[in-house]
């Protein structure tokens, strides 16, 4: 079902797909699992790029979601992907790495936050960390163009065709049953794993009242928030530098362990409060 990687390029000089050549212990490192966004898969060139930023600061796995790629199955845009991001976070886990991250885009963000909720306590399959990249807090919006053209691509039956050829992804028939729970909902569940919102200002598929409404849903403390300058949507927009800032906090974080109680996150780390930076970036 997965379509897996390890990279480790800043120290072996390259990404390869079996095993951490030239890795020291990996119990003693954090390792990403990323989750790309709707459509997307493990071989395309913004996923691909992502890990290898991400890899100069740890060792990272990348698989294809159901439906998409290689992978068998259906998409079910979100819903059941949930089984997928557990599943490959459990393969990482048994190259011996203590320590999990989560990156997801998109629809790969809603993912990691819902699966941060629903598998805190599972320690063979949780994250220590996650970050979340131009996702949704809510499900059903179509407040955008692309997210109504998204809408047909997902409901209608000729829209499904057109993502099976046109975008190479599979997607089931069937309407969730039950609804799953949206993201903002599930923000308040993570704590005190570290989470990190990030959004572009020019996103055409989110406004920004997604991100605001993700990260206003966190404990005191348990959340920061970046709004970039210039960015648009997901996995395609994230530039280098920002990548390397996502792997730079993902490793920090990840070493540090759970936020405290009642303590902020981003003064824990010697950074300006999560909204107050969010506003400065603006």
């Amino acid at each position: 079902m997965y379509e897996s990687c390890t990279a480790d390029v800043a120290r072996s000089g390259g990404a390869g797909r079996d095993g951490f050549a030239g890795a020291p212990d990996p119990a003693s490192r954090t390792v990403v699992v990323v989750a790309h966004g709707f459509t997307g898969s493990v071989d395309r060139p913004a996923v691909r790029r992502a890990a290898e930023v991400f890899a100069r600061r740890a060792a990272v796995v990348t698989f294809s979601f159901r439906g998409h790629g290689a992978s068998g199955g259906r998409s079910t845009v979100g819903d059941r992907e949930v089984l997928d991001l557990a599943a490959a976070v459990r393969w990482a886990r048994t190259f011996g790495h203590r320590r999990v991250v989560t990156v997801g885009f998109s629809m790969g963000g809603s993912v990691v936050v819902r699966h941060a909720a629903l598998y805190r306590e599972r320690p063979e399959a949780r994250a220590d960390a996650v970050v979340s990249v131009s996702s949704p807090a809510r499900w059903y919006y179509r407040g955008t163009a692309p997210m109504r053209r998204l809408h047909w691509v997902v409901t209608r039956p000729f829209g499904r065709v057109v993502g099976r050829v046109g975008l190479h992804t599979r997607i089931h028939q069937h309407d969730w049953d039950p609804v799953p729970l949206p993201p903002y909902a599930a923000v308040p569940l993570i704590a005190p794993v570290p989470l990190l919102v990030v959004h572009g200002d020019r996103d055409p598929y989110f406004p920004l009242d997604h991100p605001h409404m993700l990260a206003d849903a966190a404990p005191e403390g348990a959340a920061e928030l970046w709004i970039e300058p210039g960015m648009g949507h997901a996995e395609n927009a994230a530039e280098e530098p920002l990548l390397a800032r996502i792997a730079q906090w993902a490793a920090d974080r990840a070493e540090a362990g759970p936020v405290p109680d009642g303590a902020r996150a981003a003064d824990r780390a010697g950074a300006e409060p999560a909204r107050d930076r969010a506003r400065d970036r603006t």
